[in-house]
C-alpha cells in the first residue's frame, strides 16, 4: 500500500479548494522565507505522513492495555512505540505522550503534585521564561501563588542565589526550570539541590531544547529533575504536541492527571507521528543536526555582534539568542515587519529589563533549528546573519531588493519540501 488513498491532495483541491490553496501558500511560504523563530521547524515527510493517517479516527481513552473503548489493537502498538523510544532517548523511568500541546503538559504536571493557591516559582515572562511558569495571564499565575525569578541585570544570566533565597523563603511546592528565551545552560544540578531543599518538586520545561538533548548536544534534564515537560514540535522535528518524562514514582500521577485529569481521547494520529519522529532523533542523522544547530546559533551570534548589534548574555549555548536591536535604533516589532519584507522570519522579543512595551519590544528572538534541517551550515549562517544587520540598519529599497534576491537564491538551495505550484 505505497499510495494511500487517504492522502488524496487531487480530491482536496477538488473538494475545498480555498483551504487547499492556503496550504500550498504555506508551503510556498515555509519554502521562500528564511525561518528563524526559534520555536518552530520542519517535520519530515514521513513525520507527516503519520500525521495525517486514518488513526485520527480512533478514540482511545485511557493508556495501553487499558483503554475505555474496544478496537485499540493497533493504536496501543503504536502509543507503546513512542513511550518506549521517548524513555530510550532521554534515559527516563516514565513516559506520557498523550498531551496535546506544552501548555497542557505543563497542566497535567501541575497538578500532579501541587493544588490551587499552593506557591510555585518559576522564570518571570518578561526574563525569558514561558507564560505558563506563573504569569497573570495563564492558569499558572491565576490559580496558583506564582513567585517569579529572572536574570542578573549586569550578566543577563539567571542569578541562582536569588533563586536559592526566594525558595527559602516562600518554601514553594513546585519549583520550574525551562524558558523560551534563554540562551544559556541552565544549572540542574544546582536548581535541584535548591528544590530539595526546601521540599519542593523540581520540574523542567525542556520544550525548546529537548531536541538537543536527543542530539547530545545540551544537558539532560531527565538526570536531575523529578519531572520534564516538553513540546515535540521545536528542536525536536516531531508533530506539535508534547511529552511528560519523569520517575517511575510519579508515574501514576502523571497518567491520572493527563488522562482523566486534563484531556480526554488522545490524538493517536499525533502519537504515531511522535513515534516516527522519535524514531528519527534516535539516527546519527540527528546528533549531526543537533550540534549543527548550535555551533550555527553561535556562529549568528557572534556575526551579528561583528555588525553592531548586542546579543543578550554575550552570546549563546543553544539554539536561540536575543538581539537587543538598540545599537541600530529600530524596536522589535519594526524589526520583525522589516525583515518579514525580505524574507526573513522572526519574531519580536522583550530583553531582560526591557524599557519598550511587550508588543513593541527592543529585541528578536532568533533561533536555528530550521535552517539548520534545511541544511544550512556555518557559510550560510554568516551570510543571513549579515542580510540581518544590513536590513535593520538599512531599509532603502534598493538594499531590501538586494538582500531579497539573496534570500531567494539561499531558499532556492536549502527549502524543507520540494517546490509546489
Amino acid at each position: 500500500m505505497s499510495d494511500p488513498r487517504w492522502l488524496d491532495w487531487a480530491g482536496l483541491e477538488k473538494s475545498d479548494p480555498k483551504v487547499a490553496e492556503a496550504i500550498l501558500g504555506e508551503v510556498n511560504r515555509e519554502n521562500t522565507k528564511i525561518e528563524l523563530i526559534a520555536s518552530e521547524n520542519f517535520s519530515s515527510p514521513a513525520v507527516l505522513a503519520a500525521l495525517g493517517t486514518p488513526l485520527t479516527n480512533k478514540y482511545a481513552e485511557g493508556y495501553p492495555g487499558k483503554r475505555y473503548y474496544g478496537g485499540c489493537e493497533y493504536v496501543d502498538v503504536v502509543e507503546e512505540i513512542a513511550i518506549e523510544r521517548a524513555k530510550q532517548i532521554f534515559g527516563a523511568e516514565h513516559a506520557n505522550v498523550q498531551s496535546h500541546s506544552g501548555a497542557s503538559a505543563n497542566a497535567a504536571a501541575y497538578f500532579a503534585f501541587v493544588k490551587p493557591g499552593d506557591t510555585i516559582l518559576g522564570m518571570a515572562l518578561a526574563m525569558g521564561g514561558h507564560l505558563t511558569h506563573g504569569h497573570f495571564a495563564s492558569f499558572s499565575g491565576q490559580l496558583f501563588n506564582a513567585i517569579s525569578y529572572g536574570v542578573s541585570e549586569d550578566t543577563e544570566l539567571i542569578d541562582y542565589d536569588e533563586i536559592r533565597d526566594k525558595a527559602k523563603k516562600e518554601r514553594p511546592k513546585l519549583l520550574i526550570a525551562g524558558a523560551s528565551a534563554y540562551p544559556r545552560k541552565w544549572d540542574f544540578a544546582a536548581l535541584r539541590d535548591i528544590a530539595k531543599d526546601v521540599g519542593a518538586i523540581f520540574l523542567v520545561d525542556a520544550a525548546h531544547f529537548i531536541g538537543l538533548v536527543a542530539g547530545g548536544a545540551h544537558d539532560n534534564p531527565v538526570e536531575y529533575a523529578d519531572v520534564v515537560t516538553a513540546t515535540t514540535h521545536k528542536t525536536l522535528r516531531g508533530p506539535r504536541g508534547a511529552m511528560i518524562l519523569c520517575k517511575e514514582e510519579h508515574a501514576a500521577a502523571i497518567d491520572k492527571s493527563v488522562f482523566p485529569g486534563w484531556q480526554g481521547g488522545p490524538m493517536m494520529h499525533s502519537i504515531a507521528s511522535k513515534a516516527v519522529a522519535f524514531g528519527e532523533a534516535q539516527t546519527d542523522d540527528f546528533k549531526v543536526y543537533a550540534h549543527q544547530t548550535v555551533t550555527n546559533a553561535q556562529v549568528m551570534a557572534e556575526t551579528l555582534t561583528s555588525e553592531g548589534l548586542r546579543i543578550v548574555s554575550g552570546g549563546t549555548d543553544n539554539h536561540l539568542m536575543l538581539v537587543d536591536l538598540r545599537p541600530v535604533g529600530v524596536t522589535g516589532k519594526v524589526a520583525e515587519a522589516r525583515l518579514d519584507d525580505v524574507g526573513i522570519t522572526v519574531n519580536k522579543n522583550a530583553i531582560p529589563y526591557d524599557p519598550e512595551k511587550p508588543f513593541v519590544a527592543s529585541g528578536i528572538r532568533v533561533g536555528t533549528p530550521a535552517i539548520t534541517t534545511c541544511g544550512m551550515k556555518e557559510e550560510e549562517t554568516r551570510q543571513v546573519a549579515t542580510l540581518i544587520a544590513t536590513v535593520l540598519k538599512d531599509d532603502s529599497d534598493e538594499t531590501k531588493k538586494r538582500v531579497s534576491a539573496e534570500v531567494k537564491e539561499l531558499t532556492s538551495r536549502f527549502r524543507p519540501y520540494p517546490e509546489v505550484r
